[in-house]
């Protein structure tokens, strides 16, 4: 195979705040030519979870996104601290999101958000008989109404194109996968 990897020759920073860091990086191409600057956008890790109660039924958050202009629903999730594992991440955030715990945890997929320009990854998971054992832990500037949906349901929300965060619209599509596998065992 052909070699298509780039050297980094510098790397300078121009913002480092809590959650981005953008920086710009000065590249060189296998064949020598130069890219200056080429932005990369550091952020962490990010988990999220597709958790399922007894009922069949999925815990979904509805919350407002800036960016996007509009409440949207979206998984539980949330970014991973510094040295924290992802399996503790995505419990901690269920809890803190939802109020509901889980069992038979499983991680499901890792995928890039953007490997064109982003570096990191958003872990999947997949959490069975989840249930409601506290209070929603919001933190300052969260406003989060949890919603149970029937799995066809969000099935459907998916086939209509009506769920919009595209790192958890692949997360639901793994999670629906491992519980048709999980079905025929």
């Amino acid at each position: 195979m052909k070699n298509l990897n780039w050297k980094t020759l510098s790397q300078k920073y121009l913002l480092q705040d809590r959650w981005i860091k953008v920086r710009a990086d000065v590249c060189q191409m296998p064949n020598g030519q130069i890219i200056e600057p080429y932005y990369t956008l550091e952020y962490p890790n990010w988990a999220n979870v597709t958790a399922i109660t007894s009922e069949r039924e999925i815990v979904l958050i509805r919350q407002y996104r800036h960016a996007y202009g509009e409440a949207i629903l979206e998984l539980p999730g949330g970014a991973v601290d510094p040295g924290e594992p992802e399996m503790e991440a995505v419990q901690r955030e269920l809890l803190e999101e939802t109020g509901y715990i889980g069992e038979n945890w499983e991680e499901i997929a890792r995928v890039s958000p953007n490997p064109a320009n982003h570096n990191n990854l958003s872990i999947s998971f997949l959490c069975l008989n989840a249930r409601k054992t506290a209070e929603q832990k919001l933190d300052t500037g969260e406003e989060i109404e949890v919603i149970l949906m029937p799995l066809e349901g969000v099935k459907q929300l998916l086939y209509e194109n009506k769920l919009v965060q595209s790192m958890q619209v692949a997360s639901l599509f793994y999670a629906f996968r491992r519980l048709e596998q999980l079905s025929t065992l």
